[in-house]
C-alpha cells in the first residue's frame, strides 16, 4: 500500500477534522471522507480506504463496503473532466443512446474507462434529474444540456484541447473532477450560488400557474397527523 506523504496526511487530517466535527458520531462522517480522498487521489485508492479507516475508527472492510457500493466513489483514477451521459429512458429516446454510442467510439474509451492522457473518463448515467432538457450530459457534476452527438464531441475535444467551457446552467467556471469531489466532501468552492436555480422548460409550469391564478390545494384536515 502506497501512504501518503507527512504534508498530504497532515492537509487531510485537517479538512478530515473539521468534517468529522460537524457530525454528532464520526462514523457518519464516512461519505464525505470518501469524496475528500478523492479529491486528493482522483478515486478511492487504497491509501485513501486506510486513511478513513483510521480517522473515523472503523474497519478497512467497513469502508470497502461503502466505497464500492456507490458509484460516485471510483475505484480507478477518473478523468480531470468526467462526463456522464444520461442515458435512461427520456434522454434516450430524445438521443442519449446515439449520444452515447458515437461518443464513446470518438473518444475511443468505454464506460468507467479514461482516456490515455487522463483527461476525460465516460460514463453512462442512469439519471441526470434533469429530464427537462433532454439529452443532458453532466462534466463533473454540471450540467450540458440539448446535446447532439455533434455537440458532445465538441464538448470533448475542448476539453482534452483545454479550451475553456462554460456548463449550460450554474457556475461560469467548470472545475476539475478533483475540484468537484472536495466540493462534495463539504468544503465549499463559493459557486453553489452562481447561476438561477430553475431556468427554461423548468419553470414553464410555474408560469402557466401564476397566469391562471392557480395554487396548491389547501391540505385536507389531519393529512400531517
Amino acid at each position: 500500500m502506497t501512504s501518503y506523504s507527512p504534508e498530504v496526511r497532515e492537509r487531510l487530517e485537517r479538512d478530515a477534522k473539521e468534517i468529522i466535527g460537524r457530525y454528532p458520531k464520526s462514523r457518519s462522517a464516512l461519505l464525505p471522507l470518501l469524496h475528500l480522498v478523492q479529491s486528493e487521489d482522483g478515486y478511492v485508492s487504497d491509501a485513501g480506504q486506510e486513511f478513513c479507516a483510521e480517522m473515523l475508527g472503523l474497519s478497512k472492510a467497513e469502508v470497502v463496503g461503502v466505497s464500492t457500493f456507490y458509484t460516485m466513489y471510483k475505484r480507478k483514477p477518473a478523468g480531470e473532466y468526467h462526463v456522464g451521459v444520461c442515458i435512461n429512458a427520456l434522454c434516450a429516446i430524445m438521443g442519449g443512446d446515439q449520444i452515447w454510442d458515437e461518443l464513446s467510439e470518438h473518444v475511443g474509451v468505454g464506460n468507467g474507462e479514461t482516456t490515455g492522457d487522463g483527461k476525460v473518463s465516460l460514463e453512462r448515467l442512469e439519471c441526470n434529474a434533469a429530464c427537462d432538457f433532454a439529452p443532458v450530459m453532466m462534466v463533473n457534476w454540471e450540467f450540458f444540456d440539448n446535446q447532439t452527438p455533434e455537440s458532445a464531441k465538441q464538448l470533448v475535444d475542448d476539453l482534452r484541447a483545454g479550451k475553456e467551457v462554460t456548463p449550460t446552467r450554474g457556475p461560469s467556471r467548470l472545475c476539475s473532477f478533483k475540484e468537484a469531489s472536495r466540493v462534495l466532501a463539504g468544503l465549499p468552492d463559493g459557486q453553489a450560488g452562481d447561476g438561477p436555480s430553475a431556468v427554461g422548460p423548468s419553470v414553464e409550469g410555474l408560469k402557466v400557474a401564476k397566469a391562471n391564478g392557480w395554487t396548491a390545494p389547501a391540505p385536507s384536515k389531519g393529512a400531517s397527523e
